[in-house]
């Protein structure tokens, strides 16, 4: 094996990781599945090299260096990318948030983590979704109705219930706004942006009487439920879930929207941009070439050795300074004692963020101020020591750009606030297998 692959093997070969797993699994009633450490591997091949289930699976049988690394015995059939998927959505975070508490123990307890400086910076893991407007989300939501109709009738709810399909007069209406913004003109700039309220209102009219017709289905639907058996019953109830899960979406959908063409701003730490991941929301970090983000809040702690020794993904746009406390608290339990140094970024600079770190126990703090700082401040701030630790925070954001670009924190492909918390708990697993690999060789 590789190099690095084989100081990876010499770590998760520690019956430690696979206890994270065991309460999700029975010994006696169940299907039978795969073994952990097998799954542990694959996982950490997928996250590694930034591939999918399948691309995975197609990989790890073409070579006999990643069978051996994944403990796959040679002749044998690599498991199906479905019993991957099955048990990343079933074990959930609790399973993830468990194996990196395991790793940092380990390699806490082998005296492998320096806490002599901490810093911690924020980003935002972006969502699976479209740039989201008022108008496509209400013709995607009258798509999504009728489809999820479709799907409720075939499984035999709701056969007799009346319905009709909108969707091609919200498709027509979505064209006729792409049409209207090609205008340049001073004139035609006012026009469109006339047509687009109208329609916009169209739109919304549409979906609103979609949804109504579609809580006869969900009515409906639920009397044929009761009498459904087997595989029709599991379908049924399936769709009748996904279309009720909708129909409030939609709801929410059209009070924004009402608020929008009433004037107003609808508020961004409930504003829905994805039918499909309800719990992305829209986060400013005021970067030029994106100044709003749709997606997740992520704050990330590590050590001069580029270990990460915390990370929270949280929804929304909660502010830095709370976050700050909580995570050099989880540290300390970690590693048994407090950081000497912790440095952030402007954003968690307050006067009660310092004070809730010193009193964990934290001797040197190096956060600049927010507000304008007095002439004792300012004298503290450019002294030599506090200069060089701010400079050394900047390299937090190499570490993020890292995460990013090798690891999957760009963008999470697990919908949801726990599908994001799994996947940015994959890509810190695999990230602090090759560092405290490195660092143990």
């Amino acid at each position: 094996m590789p190099a690095e692959l084989a100081r990876v093997d010499e770590l998760l070969d520690d019956p430690m990781f696979w206890e994270p797993f065991r309460p999700f699994f029975d010994a006696t009633i169940g299907r039978p599945s795969i073994p952990m450490e097998c799954y542990l591997r694959l996982m950490f091949l997928k996250t590694r090299y930034r591939m999918g289930y399948e691309a995975l699976c197609r990989e790890v049988a073409d070579s006999i260096s990643w069978q051996r690394f994944a403990r796959i015995p040679f002749g044998t059939r690599v498991p199906h990318p479905t019993t991957l998927m099955k048990i990343t959505t079933r074990c959930g975070d609790a399973a993830v948030a468990g194996l990196n508490e395991a790793l940092l123990a380990k390699a806490s307890a082998t005296k492998l983590l320096r806490t002599d400086r901490v810093r911690v910076d924020t980003t935002v893991v972006e969502a699976e979704v479209a740039y989201p407007t008022d108008s496509g989300l209400l013709a995607k939501a009258v798509g999504k109705i009728a489809r999820t109709v479709v799907r409720v009738k075939a499984a035999g709810g709701a056969t007799r219930t009346a319905s009709r399909d909108r969707r091609r007069a919200a498709s027509r209406r979505a064209r006729e706004i792409s049409s209207k913004l090609k205008l340049r003109t001073a004139a035609g700039k006012d026009e469109a942006r006339q047509a687009v309220t109208r329609i916009t209102g169209e739109l919304a009219e549409l979906a609103r009487v979609a949804s109504r017709d579609a809580e006869s289905v969900v009515r409906n639907g639920k009397r044929a439920l009761r009498k459904a058996t087997g595989q029709a019953k599991g379908r049924l109830h399936r769709a009748l879930n996904e279309l009720r899960d909708t129909l409030e979406l939609t709801d929410k959908l059209l009070a924004q929207t009402r608020v929008r063409l009433a004037g107003g701003t609808p508020d961004s730490a409930s504003r829905v941009v994805s039918l499909n991941d309800a719990d992305a929301r829209p986060i400013r970090k005021g970067r030029l070439g994106k100044p709003v983000e749709f997606g997740y809040k992520a704050q990330v702690a590590d050590n001069v050795d580029g270990v990460i020794l915390d990370h929270t993904v949280e929804q929304g746009a909660p502010p830095d300074g709370p976050m700050l406390a909580p995570a050099i608290e989880r540290i300390s339990r970690r590693t048994g004692k407090p950081p000497r140094a912790v440095t952030a970024d402007r954003g968690y600079g307050d006067t009660s963020v310092e004070a809730d770190l010193e009193a964990l126990g934290v001797k040197k703090v190096v956060i600049p101020r927010r507000a304008k700082p007095g002439a004792a401040r300012r004298e503290f701030e450019h002294r030599r020591a506090f200069r060089e630790l701010v400079k050394w925070r900047t390299g937090s954001e190499g570490r993020i750009s890292n995460l990013k670009r090798n690891y999957g924190w760009n963008r999470t492909l697990i919908t949801g606030l726990e599908g994001a918390r799994i996947h940015c708990g994959h890509g810190v697993f695999a990230h602090n297998l090759i560092k405290i690999g490195a660092l143990a060789a």
